[in-house]
């Protein structure tokens, strides 16, 4: 057996803290989701390792088995062992060292999200109890059986305007179709709860699966909580003399009127224009904050560069 080596897999150093490790997997996840790699069979095993490498390191009392398998495994190496000699058998016990008695369950992570497969063997024989029985090891006979199960947490990307809508994401879940609604004002960050989703295949309580939502940057707009924040250009006869401009929202340009004497970079606010505010009975939207882009006219007629010129002398 292979050993696999799950914080070079994350990218994270072995004293990687639990947020260092979420992060980590966030972010490769979304990189390797089979969704966003379709028919690549190398990111489909990469998504796979990253989801088991998770599943031992984001858990205290796996990651600390893991700790001390990695500690005998390093020192076994150092000390000249031949491939293939190391004594598994010290590690694919039913019962942690220290005689914790621990429950060790996977989830339901291989049926999730069309099938991707289930964990390695390395997995299974390590934290998947006498024999590798279905990702779930047996407490001592002093102590009552008991299933522990873990939330689960899938990253989800929708767009701005997604978020500023609401939007839906049919998902698959031990074979079933699941229609699962993202609620308008999501961030980055924001979770929507699927309880009791992830049956497990021990007969125990189901999982919760948690939608981990990652709002992906607009180019037109930034976002700061609930407000919005974009730039607008407006040339220099109407900044001088006043006018109107045209400005973009998510829901279609509106006309917003200049005053005289607009300067670069002021700043115009569109109250509750914003993103909606999540979990807000009433609707309430944050605002607006467009800011004026001036154009200055790059070549000018003489009769222009005259009225210029006249201007500079008044002042």
């Amino acid at each position: 057996m292979e050993y696999k080596d799950y914080y070079k897999i994350l990218g994270v150093e072995r004293n990687a803290s639990q947020e260092d490790i979420k992060k980590a997997f966030r972010k490769l996840a979304f990189k390797y989701h089979p969704d966003r790699n379709p028919g690549d069979k190398a990111s489909e095993e990469h998504f796979k390792d990253l989801n088991e490498a998770n599943e031992v390191l984001s858990d205290p009392q796996k990651r600390s088995r893991y700790d001390q398998l990695g500690e005998s495994y390093s020192s076994w190496q150092q000390s000249g062992g031949a491939p293939g000699g190391f004594n598994w058998a010290d590690w694919t016990t039913t019962q942690p060292r220290g005689g914790g008695g621990y429950t060790y369950h996977t989830g339901n992570l291989e049926d999730l999200f069309g099938g991707m497969g289930g964990f390695s063997d390395f997995f299974q024989s390590i934290f998947g109890g006498m024999g590798g029985v279905g990702g779930q090891s047996v407490r001592s006979a002093q102590r009552p059986q008991a299933t522990r199960q873990r939330p689960i947490e899938q990253p989800v990307q929708i767009t701005l305007e997604e978020a500023y809508r609401g939007t839906e994401r049919l998902l698959m879940v031990n074979g079933k179709r699941l229609q699962v609604k993202i609620p308008a004002g999501a961030e980055t960050g924001s979770k929507v709860r699927m309880k009791g989703a992830a049956a497990s295949p021990q007969g125990g309580a189901p999982a919760d699966i948690y939608l981990v939502v990652e709002v992906t940057p607009d180019p037109r707009f930034e976002r700061k909580g609930s407000d919005l924040y974009t730039d607008f250009d407006l040339d220099l006869y109407t900044a001088v003399l006043g006018g109107e401009a045209r400005i973009h929202t998510l829901d279609g340009p509106v006309v917003l009127t200049i005053p005289s004497g607009t300067q670069p970079g002021q700043t115009f606010r569109l109250g509750g224009r914003g993103m909606p505010k999540l979990r807000s009975s009433n609707g309430t939207r944050g605002d607006l904050y467009a800011r004026a882009r001036v154009q200055l006219p790059r070549q000018l007629s003489a009769e222009q560069r005259a009225q210029f010129e006249k201007l500079a002398h008044t002042r």
